[in-house]
């Protein structure tokens, strides 16, 4: 064999090494992304998978506070003069004396966790308000309530400054039969997932009566708001479209979009 014959073999010899690595690289690249795909793949599974099981726990913890039926049992409140209320089921117990404004309704928890209440917002009027009250204007329970999930309970507060113009109101109100408004705030025994249940009083046949109004999320999205669905375009109202029409030369067009293109090109091609 010839020196040249030899530096052909070398050179073939060279080329199909060469060749074997670059398949070994590209295998092992390939192999590598494959694994690097199946990895975040699986992390992507393990964190949907805690995020569902923390959802899971948050409902099982989380109360719901609700008018008491009118066939639950009387509870009996003692206030800090040691004044006792006595509260019927599906009622509210009202009494203005001695400088002092003492209120009591009886709930029932229909949630899933136990109930802690936080604070709450009194106001003369009985209709239910599409938005709750700022947070800051909550009076803080002097002493932790608590409801237990699929049993009754009550609440209770007081004002004891006859100076002040909610207390004003409210006394004539109770005095009045006048319809009350009251917002609680309350979570679960962690202190998590607030809610505000808004409870209307009214005055009838010589008893205070309580109905549940609306319930307001704190610490998560309110379920009423959504990002708005393919489907809500085929209920849209004629009127609204006719809004988002594009206006042409100063003019609302109550044209659809294809004819509107169509008499443009014209206008271009003359």
């Amino acid at each position: 064999m010839t020196a040249t014959e030899w530096a052909t073999v070398a050179s073939l010899a060279t080329a199909v090494g060469t060749l074997v690595l670059a398949i070994a690289t590209f295998a092992s690249v390939r192999s590598s992304n494959y694994s690097a795909r199946a990895a975040d793949q699986a992390a992507r599974i393990a964190e949907r998978s805690a995020r569902i099981a923390e959802r899971s726990l948050m409902a099982a913890e989380r109360p719901l506070l609700m008018s008491s039926r009118l066939q639950d049992p009387e509870q009996k409140i003692q206030f800090l003069e040691d004044r006792f209320l006595r509260v019927a089921g599906g009622a509210a117990a009202l009494e203005a004396a001695d400088g002092v404004v003492y209120l009591a309704i009886s709930v029932r928890n229909v949630g899933t966790g136990l109930a802690v209440m936080h604070g709450w917002h009194v106001m003369v009027g009985g209709q239910p308000q599409l938005t709750h009250p700022p947070l800051e204007d909550f009076t803080t329970q002097s002493r932790d309530i608590y409801v237990a999930p699929g049993d009754i309970g009550f609440w209770q507060g007081a004002l004891r400054d006859p100076a002040t113009a909610q207390f004003k109101a409210v006394a004539a109100a109770i005095q009045a039969g006048d319809p009350i408004m009251l917002s609680v705030l309350y979570g679960d025994w962690e202190g998590g997932q607030r809610v505000i249940s808004q409870f209307a009083l009214r005055h009838a046949h010589d008893n205070w009566l309580t109905s549940t109004g609306r319930h307001f999320n704190v610490d998560r999205p309110d379920p009423r708001e959504r990002a708005p669905s393919p489907g809500d375009e085929a209920h849209e109202d004629v009127g609204d479209r006719l809004k988002r029409a594009e206006p042409v030369g100063g003019v609302q067009d109550n044209r659809g979009d294809h004819q509107v293109n169509q008499e443009r090109e014209q206008r271009r091609g003359s």
